[in-house]
């Protein structure tokens, strides 16, 4: 089990947006993993959360079990096995400056095109996918591959679903059963990459408590209280230690190139 108190200081607030995010709050959970990586390797980060994702995914699931999109999962799923196969070669041949370096990206890319949105207030056009299903193919691969490396999937998730304007319920709900069935599929590749290691499985069961009542916390507050202004300060944050973990990444690479 992991003892450096500056672990927990990271992790204990990435372990409650992660249970938020799975109570309904779709999105936050992509800082979770950059934001233990400023303790621990991006890799052991991922490798420590999934345990907690699965389990936070009994509870969102069984809250929005009624409500969701078949149509979505039937597109999206095949694919992101695709997507996660390609995660899986990242994170077995290329070095970890390269993962830090991806992470620190898909955490700032992500929260600026989000911010630009809240603020510019774009319209959203809908998108009928059964007449375009190649969108709901790269969005699942995507969704997939950023799954896989860094538990950030939800970005390309929302990005092809959003614009369908799925009652919220139904979207939480298609969002939950998704990435429930995503990270059972991430399992035989973290297992094959060697990721479930005592530590890391010691650590998560620590954290185990705090994230079942945080993803419960989420689903009471997901219908309750207005989320803009917190995702503002969330993504904010999340570029913030983005673009620490891309710096750091490129560093990596750059020292060992010379």
């Amino acid at each position: 089990m992991l003892t450096d108190p500056f672990f927990y200081l990271v992790a204990i607030p990435a372990v409650i947006l992660l249970g938020l995010a799975k109570g309904g709050f779709s999105g936050m959970g992509v800082i979770a993993v950059p934001l233990m990586a400023l303790a621990i390797s991006p890799v052991l980060a991922a490798s420590i959360t999934l345990p907690i994702l699965i389990v936070q995914d009994v509870v969102s699931v069984s809250a929005f079990r009624k409500t969701w999109d078949r149509g979505v999962l039937l597109l999206m799923l095949p694919s992101a096995a695709i997507g996660i196969g390609l995660g899986y070669a990242l994170a077995a041949f290329v070095r970890p400056g390269a993962v830090e370096l991806a992470v620190g990206v898909i955490a700032v890319v992500f929260s600026l095109q989000r911010l630009w949105v809240d603020r510019a207030g774009a319209p959203v056009l809908e998108v009928r996918p059964e007449r375009v299903p190649w969108r709901g193919v790269l969005a699942g691969i995507t969704a997939g591959f950023t799954s896989q490396l860094a538990h950030a999937g939800g970005p390309p998730f929302q990005i092809y679903v959003m614009p369908k304007r799925l009652p919220r319920d139904v979207f939480v709900g298609t969002s939950a059963i998704f990435f429930a069935v995503v990270n059972w599929m991430k399992v035989p590749a973290y297992w094959a990459l060697g990721q479930f290691t005592p530590q890391a499985l010691s650590t998560a069961l620590i954290l185990l408590p705090l994230a079942i009542a945080s993803t419960w916390a989420g689903v009471w507050l997901v219908r309750r209280i207005p989320a803009e202004r917190f995702y503002q300060i969330v993504y904010g944050l999340l570029i913030v230690v983005g673009a620490k973990l891309a710096w750091d990444g490129a560093s990596a690479l750059a020292g060992g190139m010379s």
